[in-house]
């Protein structure tokens, strides 16, 4: 069974154009990583939460900020090897890029060297075009971007 994970694609319009909020996954590993990593606040649940309050759980957690409107959802993405689905909800909404804090997990650092260093899930957000956005995000979570384009755009 794959994992479950859930997540929201925050969204604003300004000057009449659809702008997505990106979050910058923290650590040793992606910090020269640009294209093709960036995500939405997302993480697995299990089975006994509501995906939704899930999503919500997560987007504070790993950016500080709570979120109200009206949460629309998006079609569930199955990454390519097949072990994670991600449900996403779209909300449109702002933040400031510069206020994120994220939680923090223990990494073992350098691999196998048993030594641990705290690291944020997310090192940073941004806000970026749709056009950005999609080079910017993780491949499999590509079809959320266009999903909520058909979402804004009707």
């Amino acid at each position: 069974m794959p994992k479950q994970s859930a997540g929201i694609l925050l969204y604003r319009i300004k000057n009449k154009r659809p702008e997505v909020f990106l979050c910058h996954p923290g650590g040793p590993f992606y910090k020269n990583k640009d294209i093709g990593v960036w995500t939405i606040p997302k993480g697995e649940f299990d089975s006994d939460e509501e995906p939704l309050a899930a999503a919500k759980r997560e987007f504070q957690e790993e950016t500080g900020q709570k979120l109200n409107g009206k949460f629309v959802p998006l079609t569930p993405v199955k990454y390519k090897d097949g072990k994670k689905i991600v449900y996403a909800w779209a909300v449109e909404g702002d933040i400031d890029e510069g206020s994120i804090k994220s939680n923090s997990f223990p990494l073992e650092w350098p691999p196998k060297s048993g030594r641990y260093i705290d690291v944020p899930e997310v090192d940073r957000g941004e806000w970026f075009s749709y056009e950005v956005a999609q080079q910017k995000i993780l491949p499999s979570l590509a079809p959320l971007l266009n999903d909520l384009i058909l979402h804004v755009t009707q």
